[in-house]
């Protein structure tokens, strides 16, 4: 490569992770921060007014003000729209990993926003094959998977994460599984901050579909989900069953890697954190900033699973843990791995860090409300010593565990 190749690669290195819909959904993402610093800073003035200074005057000075800036923010708005929703750049390019990894980061955070702001940057569910979305109908699957086996293994990730994170230090779980026992892998891709049940009912409609259209006799089927991955999971399986759908009566084993089964506690302390700045009258506008986060993010205060845990009630309140109890599916081989930074059970780092994001006990289930344990046998359960949440991806040990289990003979249904 010359200087001239270098210097334009440098100079435009951002350009070519850019897709032409980007530019729209970018744009949007611009205009809603805009508002929200806008009503941020509102209330701010409002807050500061009504604390120290005379209301009269300044708070008329302040809604002309706002109002007028409104209303430059909803005509760009529509400029937006209008020049930015045709946009397409020159010649069709698969997704960068770097682009895939910003929008699944993104989805993470303020998914369910864009979603229900219809932005082209919100991640669509499909299930994906080395980076490539299949087409779930049986022609299509047999042309694009033309060695495909009837036992089928699917791979849920964690939030803001993608389908490409799988693989981390050179070794992708599926990828050995499908070598290794002849599964044929497949991907999972999801926006990650809608709220986990709406993405559980969704990922129970796309396995019932996949199930219908594989060119071959399903003999069985394994789900492995890594961190809420192992949530989305458990509630496609509530409302696979509750749907009657065909599919689980194919599950034969599912495998949680660091599941938050209970919560976690950066959300719960997280929350409680931002409750008790928020009930100071000049610093209630900050909370504002904490409340753009997720659905999904929010989901995993407990671990919810079902649209009841959450419907008609305000997500950001500090409340008990309500969720209804959902049991682990009958007749299917469930398997927990939790991990933990500590070298031994009990040692200060796993007593304070778990796998420095999740604590042992929700990983394997446990609760001191006996409803609400989840009872892996002994057998299905284990402890990853010296290893922090990602490293579950990558460990030969953890990889070993899974091959172990899921050589196993499946059970009779």
């Amino acid at each position: 490569m010359n200087a001239q190749e270098r210097n334009s690669g440098h100079n435009g290195g951002w350009r070519r992770h850019l897709h032409g819909s980007d530019l729209h959904g970018i744009g949007r993402i611009g205009l809603s921060a805009f508002g929200a610093a806008l009503d941020l800073v509102e209330d701010t003035h409002k807050a500061l007014a009504g604390r120290w200074l005379a209301r009269g005057r300044i708070g008329s000075f302040g809604t002309s003000a706002y109002a007028r800036a409104r209303l430059a923010h909803a005509v760009a708005g529509r400029w937006v729209d209008r020049l930015l929703a045709p946009a397409v750049l020159p010649g069709h390019r698969p997704s960068s990993p770097e682009r895939e990894s910003v929008l699944a980061a993104l989805n993470g955070f303020f998914g369910d926003r864009l979603a229900d702001g219809a932005n082209p940057l919100a991640i669509p569910m499909r299930l994906r094959r080395h980076g490539q979305a299949l087409d779930l109908q049986r022609q299509a699957l047999a042309r694009d998977i033309p060695g495909a086996t009837g036992k089928l293994l699917v791979l849920v990730h964690g939030l803001c994460r993608c389908d490409l994170q799988w693989r981390r230090n050179h070794h992708d779980h599926g990828e050995a599984l499908e070598r290794d026992l002849g599964y044929t892998a497949l991907y999972l891709s999801y926006n990650t901050g809608r709220h986990i049940s709406v993405n559980g009912r969704e990922l129970a409609q796309v396995l019932e579909q996949l199930v219908a259209n594989w060119p071959v006799e399903v003999e069985e089927i394994a789900i492995i989900g890594h961190s809420m991955g192992g949530l989305v999971a458990r509630s496609a399986c509530h409302y696979g069953k509750k749907a009657r759908h065909a599919w689980p009566r194919k599950l034969r084993h599912l495998v949680f890697l660091g599941t938050p089964h209970h919560g976690a506690p950066l959300e719960r302390n997280g929350n409680w954190l931002v409750e008790m700045i928020g009930r100071a009258a000049f610093a209630a506008p900050v909370t504002r900033v904490a409340r753009l986060r997720s659905a999904g993010i929010t989901d995993l205060r407990y671990g919810n699973l079902v649209d009841e845990d959450w419907h008609g009630r305000d997500r950001f309140e500090q409340a008990d843990d309500r969720r209804l109890p959902v049991p682990l599916p009958r007749g299917v081989k469930c398997y927990t791995i939790a991990g933990t930074t500590g070298r031994r059970l009990g040692d200060i780092r796993d007593r304070f860090l778990g796998d420095g994001v999740i604590p042992l006990d929700t990983a394997l289930g446990r609760h001191t409300d006996a409803l609400r344990t989840l009872r892996f046998p002994a057998a299905r359960q284990w402890i990853a010593f010296g290893i922090h949440h990602l490293d579950l991806l990558s460990r030969s040990e953890v990889y070993d565990k899974l091959k172990e289990w899921l050589a196993t003979r499946a059970p009779d249904k």
